[in-house]
């Protein structure tokens, strides 16, 4: 397995096919702002998408983001669109994107990260605890995390 970034890859277009297969609709969404130039407008100009890679599978994805769906905010990076293809569920496969954004924190002397989520139980097993609930861009409460490492 191996850990891309999505815009710091020649196969963009293979990649892009490939979230297009993700069954959920944030995924979709992310797709759009991929294809329609949105994406760094809407997430931030230093924003990365990540994708754990199995040779030519996404296994899973995310984004290391300057924003997510909690706007406005001060709060600063996000994890979004947090997503494990369906046949790699259950391996805790997310945990190596986390490594690989603490290891991308740790770079940029960050030493917390937030998830907004609706999602319980799932983000503590990753390190996360549970912030605050604020009110996300489309006018919905959600949970918000925070995962600190040690810079």
């Amino acid at each position: 397995m191996e850990i891309i970034s999505f815009y710091e890859n020649d196969r963009q277009e293979h990649w892009l096919r490939k979230l297009d297969e993700c069954d959920w609709r944030a995924g979709a969404s992310l797709c759009r702002m991929i294809r329609e130039n949105t994406f760094f407008g809407k997430l931030g100009k230093t924003t990365r998408l990540l994708l754990l890679t199995d040779g030519d599978e996404i296994v899973s994805f995310c984004t290391y983001a300057e924003m997510d769906d909690i706007q406005p905010t001060d709060l600063t990076p996000w994890i979004g669109f947090v997503y494990t293809y369906p046949k790699y569920r259950g391996h805790r496969y997310f945990g190596l994107l986390m490594d690989e954004i603490e290891r991308l924190a740790e770079e940029e002397n960050v030493s917390a990260v937030y998830i907004s989520t609706n999602e319980t139980g799932l983000y503590e097993k990753y390190g996360c605890e549970y912030y605050a609930e604020m009110t996300d861009i489309h006018g919905e409460p959600s949970r918000v995390y925070i995962r600190r490492f040690t810079v």
